[in-house]
This record gives C-alpha cells, sequence and structure tokens, in this order.
C-alpha cells in the first residue's frame, strides 16, 4: 500500500479518488438493492490476493438505532447474517445506541446486543454509534465480553470520555470535528494512543485528505507517519484472518 492511500473507516458514500474506503450500510436499505448500494465484486484476475486485501471498496452493515422502526428486526438479523462471509464484509455497524431518538432504549440494547453476538461469530470489529448513552454501552460491554475490536465512530467527545471509552479497550476515529479550531475531539485526539486511532469522513462533506491534515497537524506528525500508524491499526484490526 502506497503512502499515497488514505484509509476512511467510515463514510455513506464511495468517493473515487483510489483510497481505501469502508461504506456503512444499513439493513433497511439492502430490499432489492444490493446492486446499487454494495461495491462491486472486486477482480483478482490481475492481482495477487495481498494486494487485493489492500484495494478497492469494502462495507460495513448493521442496523442503526436511527432505523430500527423502519424495519422487521429478525429479517434484519437474518440479512446480516446472510451477509456475514462476504468477502468485502469488514465490520459489523454502523450499530450502537442513542439516547436522542425516540426509540426505547431497551430495544435499543437488545438489538444492538444481538449483532454484537453476529460479530463475535465471524470475527468481526464493530463500528459504533453512541449517543448520550456511554455509561449503558460500556456496561454491556463489559457484560457480553466481546473480543472483536470496538471502534466509536465520529468521535467528538471530551478528553475524559476518550480516556473512560480507551480504557475498555475501544478505538477512536475522528472526523471533520477536528477542522474545528479549540474542538474538544482535537484534544482528545491528542491523548489517543497511535493503536487506537482511526480516521473517517462519515457523512461529511471534508475530503479524507482533509482529516489526515489536520490530524497530522494537532499530533505534531508528518501525515506519512500518520497514514503507517492508521495502516497498522487497519490490518490489525481488519484484515487479521
Amino acid at each position: 500500500m502506497s503512502y499515497q492511500t488514505l484509509i476512511d473507516i467510515h463514510c455513506h458514500q464511495y468517493r473515487n479518488v483510489g483510497n481505501l474506503q469502508i461504506l456503512s450500510r444499513d439493513t433497511h436499505e439492502l430490499s432489492n438493492k444490493t446492486d446499487d448500494i454494495l461495491p462491486k465484486p472486486q477482480n483478482s484476475k490481475h492481482q495477487n490476493q495481498a494486494d487485493l486485501r489492500l484495494t478497492g471498496d469494502y462495507f460495513s452493515l448493521g442496523i442503526h438505532p436511527w432505523f430500527i422502526e423502519l424495519q422487521n428486526i429478525d429479517t434484519a438479523i437474518q440479512t446480516i447474517a446472510s451477509f456475514l462471509h462476504h468477502p468485502q464484509l469488514l465490520a459489523i455497524g454502523e450499530c450502537g445506541l442513542d439516547k436522542c431518538i425516540d426509540t426505547a432504549l431497551d430495544k435499543q440494547i437488545d438489538i444492538f446486543s444481538q449483532q454484537i453476538k453476529l460479530a463475535k461469530q465471524i470475527g468481526k470489529p464493530m463500528i459504533v454509534h453512541c449517543v448520550r448513552a456511554f455509561s449503558e454501552l460500556l456496561q454491556l460491554k463489559k457484560q457480553l465480553a466481546p473480543s472483536q475490536a470496538w471502534i466509536i465512530h465520529g468521535f467528538t467527545g471530551k478528553p475524559a470520555l476518550a480516556e473512560q471509552l480507551l480504557n475498555h479497550g475501544c478505538y477512536l476515529s475522528f472526523v471533520k470535528a477536528l477542522l474545528q479550531s479549540g474542538s474538544q475531539a482535537s484534544v482528545a485526539l491528542l491523548t489517543t494512543p497511535n493503536d487506537r486511532l482511526f480516521l473517517e469522513t462519515d457523512a461529511a462533506d471534508a475530503a479524507i485528505d482533509t482529516i489526515y491534515t489536520a490530524a497530522a497537524k494537532i499530533r505534531h506528525v508528518d501525515v506519512a507517519c500518520l497514514q503507517q500508524q492508521i495502516l497498522n491499526n487497519f490490518q490489525r484490526v481488519f484484515m487479521h484472518d
């Protein structure tokens, strides 16, 4: 993998710029539309397996708490299960807990727990959405003791929250909040260890290279050094099998 290739750990739209991207898809989107919303199968004809695993587009699949009420959950879980061995599925999610929506938290916890079990079944990491429910999230993590990595995506919280999540073994993925001078995310980024760090675009207009440049400046490192650190994390967390 060249230093020109950037890893976008979580996005909602592919950008045709040659970077490695993990597209987030919800189960409710997959009804007869997989050809349009999932990446095209990679052609390994002219690539060896090692090159193939570090090129092209990938996806994650889960039940986002925002979309729970839009679908039959038993069907949604079966949909995830049907993709568990897809070669381009790299993670389960985005999924998690959100106290700013109407769906009852107990229901969210049950559905999140089912997805944790699916991720454990295949040893895939989880892309985790959490809004004002970090106490419940960490309680669930302690209770279920999952062995797979949890990546808290779009992290914008305070350094104290970052420390708490890191102490529980979570990874943190930062987004465009890093572009805001003096943001809490910028301070939290400074205290995040190299081996727990990811970057993403999420649904932002900002390009991934802009976010890498901002993160490197905040951490006082060269962009190439930051790219290598995140590549190391990506290979360890997503390509370990």
